[in-house]
């Protein structure tokens, strides 16, 4: 069966960088996007950053320039490399793959942004 596990979430400073890890299985890893999304306290979950099979990547406009998704098919695993921290990131994490419209989701990594 599918699963994702997110690891690399932790408290750290404004400006700080934190890079998340999610390990797939139970699918062709090479052939899904892979996306990161987050969801901050009473708010909807939210895209963050996306990495299709052929490497093209989007982000959405609150991270770029800051947010790096990166994806090693030999490994099954993709990245979020985050920098420049802003109170703002803090949110639970969530790995995602959409396979055949059947949207599958990792059990998240706090990231906690504060001085």
């Amino acid at each position: 069966q599918v699963q994702l596990v997110e690891s690399g979430g932790g408290l750290v400073q404004p400006g700080g960088s934190l890079r998340l890890s999610c390990a797939a299985s139970g699918f062709t890893f090479s052939a899904y996007a892979m996306s990161w999304y987050r969801q901050a306290p009473g708010k909807q979950r939210e895209f963050v950053a996306g990495i299709n099979g052929g490497g093209a990547i989007n982000y959405a406009d609150s991270v770029k320039g800051r947010f790096t998704i990166s994806r090693d098919n030999a490994k099954n695993t993709v990245y979020l490399q985050m920098n420049s921290l802003k109170p703002e990131d803090t949110a639970v994490y969530y790995c995602n793959v959409d396979i055949v419209g059947h949207m599958y989701w990792g059990q998240g990594t706090q990231v906690t942004v504060s001085s």
